[in-house]
């Protein structure tokens, strides 16, 4: 369990009182990533929260403002971002990474909205 005080500089991530919550399985995937980054003294929580926040005020410069539930869209370009930015993986090896999450998305939204 996350120290909800180590999150204290990402006043957005949507929560309950018992830490993060998700929606959707490709959602809780990407917050594992960052997780694992910061647990492996990659990433610090206030580094993370000025790239998250840079992506979303981008988002927002264009237009697309986030009621929350792009929250997690915007996580995923961030930690591309990141991962770019930092040398942590190749370009392919992230493409195909974000391709797979993004296709359990699609998955996922695709059955239940014929369910």
């Amino acid at each position: 369990m996350i120290d909800p005080k180590a999150l204290k500089d990402l006043p957005l991530l949507p929560r309950d009182e018992e830490g993060p919550v998700f929606e959707e399985p490709w959602q809780a995937q990407a917050f594992a990533v960052v997780v694992k980054l910061n647990e492996a003294g990659l990433i610090t929580w206030k580094e993370w929260a000025q790239c998250l926040g840079s992506v979303i005020r981008e988002a927002e410069s264009r237009g697309e403002h986030d009621t929350g539930k792009r929250y997690y869209e915007h996580w995923l370009t961030a930690l591309e971002r990141f991962a770019r930015e930092k040398n942590l993986a190749q370009s392919d090896e992230l493409e195909q990474e974000k391709e797979e999450i993004l296709a359990r998305f699609i998955e996922h939204t695709h059955t239940h909205t014929h369910s």
